[in-house]
């Protein structure tokens, strides 16, 4: 076989382009700085209304939701009204981009790609959920041993497994970013001593930290958010700009070490920004249209009751002191991912909605229309009674209004079938919401509380109005970036915005290898 080119590709998970791009300009950042000096930079953007679950397993297969059928870590299983987590098979769907060149001969490193199985007779290393974001599947890697030499060498991640806990302290705050300071240390060590003991073709490291650093300590960053502290923030500085920071010389250090005729991407698959949007008034907002019929009473036939790992967690809960709940909050998150997590049935009164709320975040929110046919209590029948309802819906949705401001709510509604193709459509949201997210949402779980309350009105609805409780500042947003540097690759800016389908397919490209049937196009400007 003639010699291969070699692609390492670092993508640094929901960041902030605008911010990446300000900062290696002021030279906060001077790795990234130097990658943007000497490649082509461009704007990426993921999948439309299902930026935050589907963006890494569209990347990974070049295909769109709807083909590989993965849009959020819980799913709905088909046939029910019962939310059940993503286990590895449903990852097994489709084929990702390094197992294609594995089977092409390609030797590869895959490391922490979020939302990626362990796949089976990998040519290369794998690592899977070394402290990334929302673990679903553990701690696992290929060969084994290279596990029991990553803890034994390098130890465990130093940030807690679950990044959320309410009501942090400054000086908690600040122990977190620490924790994920260290953590890109440990993850640059980790990854120059995996691409330096093992030959590879293509590799991959995806760093995390920005994640958690985004959902958790937005409001150091941010002055307009309702939590930000100056105080707090003079005595700690701005705690994004620090694990970005880390980060970026992670990135350094892994770069010294790599041969210079290796072709380099730098990648942001999706962004991140303040939380905003009213997703939390859709359950009543659904009530209210008279769309949606909530489970209250006594249960009806065939309706069981919640699995009693969640009866009991919220029993217990409510037991446990104010004072110390945030103590025991990661343990209450982990227990509720891992057990009750199984199996939960969706709260509606199925003989009586006509669709009803699925999570999608808080910036996009789901729709499930109860179908005759799909669902097992179905109400409406497709097609034209189906396209009816819809456009009724939509248009009661663009009516509702932020009552202080004026502005509408909601900003848009997606019709999933007319954004996506694929025989997992079905799977999917029939709706999206995409909310207004002009202002930052407060929350009660972080600073004073202030604007932490919601409200929506419109005539038909009447006036709703919730209270954010949740203790994260920072949210995603479908925008990210690009930068490759390497043989043949003119320093310079693409002209046009690419999707993250035509990433896969471009780095197979490079590598001499396709991806045949997928929705992503190469990037003619990568392949030199």
């Amino acid at each position: 076989m003639p010699d291969q080119k070699r692609l390492l590709v670092l993508a640094i998970d929901a960041a902030n382009s605008s911010l990446l791009r300000s900062w290696a300009a002021d030279g906060t950042l001077p790795n990234v700085a130097a990658l943007m000096a000497a490649g082509l930079t461009g704007e990426t953007r993921s999948m439309e209304g299902l930026y935050i679950g589907a963006t890494w397993p569209s990347f990974s297969t070049g295909l769109n939701p709807a083909r590989h059928g993965i849009w959020w870590l819980l799913r709905l299983r088909p046939g029910s009204y019962q939310r059940v987590p993503c286990v590895p098979e449903d990852l097994a769907r489709r084929k990702t981009l390094w197992e294609t060149l594995s089977e092409a001969g390609r030797r590869v490193a895959v490391l922490d790609v979020p939302l990626a199985r362990q796949s089976p007779r990998l040519n290369g290393v794998q690592t899977v959920e070394w402290g990334v974001h929302d673990a679903a599947f553990g701690f696992r890697t290929s060969p084994r041993r290279l596990g029991r030499d990553i803890l034994t060498g390098v130890g465990a991640h130093p940030a807690p497994a679950v990044c959320d806990k309410p009501q942090r302290s400054p000086a908690e705050y600040r122990e977190f970013a620490d924790q994920l300071v260290r953590g890109a240390t440990a993850r640059a060590l980790l990854t120059r001593q995996i691409l330096a003991a093992e030959p590879w073709d293509f590799a991959i490291q995806v760093f995390s930290e920005a994640h958690c650093a985004g959902h958790q300590l937005w409001h150091f960053h941010d002055p307009t958010h309702p939590a930000f502290d100056p105080e707090a923030v003079r005595q700690s500085g701005d705690l994004v700009r620090v694990v970005y920071q880390a980060v970026d010389t992670a990135i350094g250090n892994i770069l010294d070490e790599v041969p210079p005729d290796t072709t380099v991407v730098l990648l942001v698959l999706h962004g991140m920004s303040y939380i905003g949007g009213a997703s939390l008034l859709l359950p009543k907002i659904l009530t209210r249209l008279g769309v949606t019929t909530p489970l209250r009473g006594p249960r009806q036939r065939g309706q069981t009751a919640p699995p009693r790992p969640v009866t009991l967690i919220a029993s217990a809960w409510q037991r446990v002191p104010k004072q110390i709940r945030s103590r025991v909050f990661q343990l209450r998150q982990l227990i509720r991912q891992r057990v009750s997590g199984r199996g939960l049935k969706i709260p509606i009164d199925p003989a009586r909605s006509q669709c009803f709320f699925l999570d999608a975040g808080y910036t996009v929110s789901g729709i499930r229309l109860n179908l005759v046919g799909r669902e097992p209590q179905g109400l409406l029948a497709p097609g034209a009674e189906a396209d009816r309802f819809c456009d009724q819906l939509i248009h009661d949705l663009l009516d509702i209004v932020n009552p202080g401001t004026q502005r509408p709510l909601v900003k848009r509604v997606l019709r999933t079938a007319e954004l996506y193709r694929g025989e997992y459509l079905d799977e999917l949201p029939d709706l999206l919401v995409e909310w207004d997210v002009a202002e930052p949402l407060g929350t009660t779980a972080a600073g004073t509380g202030a604007g932490a309350v919601l409200k929506g009105f419109s005539n038909r609805v009447g006036l709703v109005e919730a209270t954010n409780t949740y203790c994260r500042t920072g949210e995603h947003r479908v925008e990210g970036m690009f930068v490759a540097r390497g043989p043949g690759i003119r320093p310079s800016r693409l002209d046009r915005v690419i999707s993250n389908l035509d990433l896969a397919p471009t780095f197979a490209r490079l590598l001499g290898c396709d991806m045949p049937n997928v929705d992503g196009q190469p990037v003619p400007e990568l392949l030199n």
